[in-house]
């Protein structure tokens, strides 16, 4: 095989198209797709985030098919999605997801995981257990992300944490917090969703025309939209601590005045360590199969597209 299918997003156009299969650089590994994850980030490069324009994913789970290392060959793995320099101060300090000279797979000048193969550093890359399925492998990536918020700010057993948003994001977090031992309240706009992670000693709540304010020390922003900061600042109580989550295409504005005056700590949160997330996802203690919406196979992407961005739609696999 010398060609293969790869998406391609451009001026708000999902399109598949056939592309030369990816050479694989000295230190790199080329991998089978085996599924992914539309995420929201994903939606938001369709709408033009990062002036983005090529082949989009960074959630996945593939096979390796070559590597200069041929013990990797085989191997099912996911991999972490910033590609750093290796030689830099921040590098040095293993903060290679903050590289000022990294690239990022499937938004910053490195094409994504939807695609029949990818290439990444063989150093990206963890084996994803058996007692992972695939599709359990495709949380991996944001499983790990709403662990970062572990290695930003202390959170005891029986903490009150809110997290405010029902989305995909938000279930994972809320499931991560509460495997921590916090106690999680979940504010969102859609019941059927709060439904799936009730039953996990999260206690949730439909938002109505007004939340409380100045009500959690800890609050989780997962919206996803424009107006979740400033909802989570108003619902965090005065010295608290605001998690930001939400990647938004656009500027966001906020009345800074209630930050101030409140002294509310604003805490940026993205990636994280994919070690915490496979152990949690191993364990059953992080429970994602109910959280996916619909497959497509990898032809269908631009269906598979107009679902994920289907209001009330969780995750949408592409396999």
């Amino acid at each position: 095989m010398t060609y293969m299918l790869a998406v391609h997003l451009e001026n708000g156009r999902v399109e598949v198209r056939r592309e030369p299969l990816p050479r694989v650089p000295r230190g790199f590994a080329r991998i089978r797709l085996l599924s992914a994850g539309i995420c929201s980030t994903d939606l938001e490069l369709q709408r033009g985030y990062y002036g983005f324009h090529g082949t989009p994913g960074h959630e996945f789970v593939g096979e390796v098919t070559a590597a200069e290392d041929t013990g990797w060959i085989g191997k099912r793995v996911a991999g972490e999605i910033n590609l750093a320099c290796g030689a830099c101060e921040w590098c040095a300090r293993d903060l290679g997801r903050h590289c000022p000279n990294r690239t990022v797979l499937g938004i910053v000048k490195h094409p994504g995981a939807f695609r029949e193969f990818l290439t990444l550093p063989v150093r990206n890359l963890h084996i994803v257990p058996s007692s992972i399925s695939n599709e359990q492998a495709v949380f991996i990536e944001p499983v790990a992300a709403a662990c970062e918020i572990l290695d930003q700010v202390r959170v005891l057993a029986g903490a009150p944490v809110a997290v405010l948003g029902d989305g995909k994001l938000g279930l994972l977090v809320a499931q991560v917090l509460r495997a921590r031992g916090a106690r999680v309240h979940v504010y969102g706009r859609h019941r059927e969703k709060l439904r799936l992670i009730e039953g996990d000693g999260i206690s949730t709540e439909v938002i109505g025309k007004a939340l409380p304010e100045r009500a959690w020390p800890m609050v989780v922003d997962a919206t996803g939209s424009a107006e979740g900061l400033r909802a989570a600042v108003a619902l965090c109580q005065p010295r608290g601590t605001v998690i930001m989550k939400s990647t938004v295409h656009g500027l966001v504005k906020i009345d800074t005045a209630p930050a101030i005056v409140n002294e509310i700590t604003l805490v940026g949160s993205r990636c994280g360590r994919f070690e915490p997330a496979i152990r949690l996802l191993s364990s059953g203690r992080v429970k994602v199969d109910r959280l996916i919406s619909d497959r497509f196979t990898l032809d269908q992407a631009p269906q598979a597209f107009r679902k994920a961005a289907t209001k009330g739609v969780l995750k949408v696999l592409l396999q």
